[in-house]
């Protein structure tokens, strides 16, 4: 059935990388039911679905603009830096194919943007009902944060906004391997660091859907220690006090997820920690051997 007309927002394109997973229809399917729809949608595909280059073609034939871009590249950083180089309009909002924009995603996120065009903008990322995720963010309080944290910069890579033309001043996401699952992260910092303020608006929303089963989860948790460990190492080694103390206060902090998990009989709470614990260190050398972008 053919979803009725929306407006279009003719200044913010969508950048969705994926691998291919059939969960990018339902992220589809909610651009569409929303109540503006974007200028275009581009989908980088790493995993070169031809099936899916013809979905996004009968999407387009009923509702917003769309164009699928298939790449033999790996890494999520890749992928969104190719979709940024696609993006022809004044704004890029960034989602994952696990990410369910809210309705009024893309009219909320075009308004922050615009009057916030100097800020990266960011939101809400709730989970689904009865769905265990990794990562939540669900404050209901505006903020702008300024300066780097100690425990972490507010920005999630599956909600977030930027001017194109600011994005390119930042250089991109970093495509180095040793940071696969921290490259959001280490954006915020940069920017930060460069005086780009974070912009947390609560109202930009999107459902992250909890696909991943218990090993695959814990897996997860692995690498983004990992990764985690990747981001500090690389700063480490440029002499980075900072993040010396950050990483100590992530090293401490997941130990007591970790213990308090056991305590409580919390196996998600233990095995987070656990694998923050064991992979953080060796992500960290890794980070400081590497000579990859960035």
């Amino acid at each position: 059935m053919t979803p009725p007309g929306r407006p279009v927002d003719p200044d913010l394109t969508v950048v969705i990388p994926t691998l291919g997973r059939d969960l990018l229809r339902r992220v589809l399917e909610a651009l569409e039911a929303g109540t503006v729809w974007p200028a275009r949608v581009i989908v980088v595909d790493q995993g070169q679905r031809p099936d899916l280059g013809l979905l996004l073609e009968d999407v387009g034939a009923r509702s917003y603009d769309t164009l699928w871009v298939p790449s033999g590249e790996r890494g999520r950083a890749r992928g969104v830096n190719r979709g940024f180089a696609h993006a022809a309009t004044r704004f890029v909002a960034l989602t994952d194919d696990d990410c369910v924009p809210y309705p009024d995603w893309v009219e909320r996120m075009a308004d922050r943007l615009r009057r916030n065009e100097g800020a990266i903008v960011t939101g809400r990322v709730e989970a689904g009902e009865g769905e265990v995720v990794l990562s939540v963010v669900t404050e209901r309080g505006e903020t702008v944060q300024r300066r780097p944290g100690l425990r972490f910069d507010r920005l999630s890579g599956g909600n977030m906004g930027i001017a194109k033309a600011l994005m390119e001043r930042l250089g991109g996401l970093d495509e180095d391997p040793c940071l696969r699952t921290a490259e959001d992260g280490e954006l915020g910092y940069r920017a930060l660091r460069a005086g780009v303020p974070i912009l947390y608006a609560p109202e930009v929303a999107v459902t992250h859907l909890g696909w991943r089963r218990e090993a695959e989860r814990e897996e997860q948790y692995r690498d983004y220690a990992r990764s985690q460990g990747g981001f500090f190492g690389k700063y480490l080694r440029r002499g980075d006090a900072f993040i010396a103390l950050r990483a100590a206060v992530h090293l401490l902090r997941a130990l007591r997820r970790w213990g308090v998990g056991r305590l409580r009989g919390d196996a998600e709470l233990a095995a987070n920690g656990r694998a923050y614990v064991l992979g953080l260190l060796p992500g960290i050398a890794a980070g400081w051997r590497s000579e990859g972008p960035g």
